[in-house]
């Protein structure tokens, strides 16, 4: 993972803020300077909180848990469900189901609903319903698939969450609280950091700012995955040569067991030859004189 230059996110324009009159005062750690009536946000922070936070995130990935990405906003949308799918992870764009991790077996009914539909439609069943009744169903497929779709995969509570605008998903992360599931956001001037375990100060309206900081984090996720599949093929490499030394320990054994076996036998024939030969011997001389007489 490539480290970012200040100037790189200068450009993405992620250190303009908010208004000044908008602001939230916990965030002045992270505030430079104003400007013309707008919050300025202090970029080396920015640079080396994003730093932190691709660190973490890429070890949650490498331990095989999953991340949420969570933005519903209009300019980020698109960019999540991109970034996110790249590296196959879940994330939600639409609107946020209420109890989507507090009530999650709840929410994993209604995503086994959609592939209920799914086999339905596979088996026949489908078409024996009545005209109106396909159209039902169908109607609760798509609005299923539209808000709950991308979280199919996602068996289990996720290892972390990322947002985009913690104001906007205040549910989100009030959920995540409560669970105590680490949250990674980005952090504009008018929101309050405390809730958020791993900061991320910038821009989080502006598309680039948006862009330049979820490619920088799903390259680090990706980095995880890598590193998890590396580590599987050499396990697995690992048992193959124990197996193959296994194997080759117990042919050597056999063929050991083999010769000892011949050679007992071997022995066994020469002792018989020799008793016979001994009493061949005793019995020729009586033979002999039987013979004369």
């Amino acid at each position: 993972m490539a480290k970012l230059e200040v100037k790189e996110l200068l450009d993405s324009g992620v250190h303009f803020g908010h208004l000044t009159r908008k602001w939230d005062p916990n965030m002045a750690p992270y505030i430079y300077m104003e400007r013309n009536g707008i919050h300025i946000i202090n970029l080396y922070k920015t640079v080396a909180k994003l730093e932190e936070a691709s660190q973490a995130l890429s070890k949650i990935a490498a331990s095989g848990r999953k991340i949420l990405f969570v933005a519903t906003k209009k300019q980020a949308k698109d960019i999540v469900s991109e970034k996110a799918g790249n590296v196959n992870m879940p994330y939600i764009t639409e609107r946020w189901p209420g109890g989507m991790l507090t009530n999650f077996v709840t929410i994993r009914k209604a995503v086994k609903k959609m592939s209920t539909i799914d086999r339905m439609k596979k088996d026949g069943t489908f078409l024996t319903l009545s005209k109106k009744e396909r159209l039902q169903v169908d109607r609760l497929r798509m609005k299923l698939e539209k808000n709950l779709g991308s979280i199919s995969d996602m068996t289990r509570l996720p290892g972390a969450i990322f947002v985009v605008d913690i104001k906007r998903e205040h549910i989100a992360v009030k959920e995540a609280q409560k669970l105590n599931i680490p949250i990674f956001a980005m952090v504009d001037t008018n929101s309050d950091p405390r809730q958020v375990d791993y900061v991320i100060p910038a821009n989080d309206d502006a598309s680039k700012s948006i862009l330049k900081i979820l490619t920088n984090v799903t390259e680090a996720i990706a980095e995880g995955l890598a590193e998890r599949k590396a580590e599987k093929n050499a396990k697995t490499e690992g048992n193959d040569t124990t197996v193959k030394a296994e194997v080759k320990e117990t042919a050597k054994t056999e063929v050991e067991t083999k010769a000892k076996v011949e050679t007992k036998e071997t022995v066994k024939a020469e002792v018989e030859t020799k008793k016979t030969a001994k009493t061949e011997a005793k019995t020729a001389p009586v033979v002999a004189s039987q013979e004369e007489e």
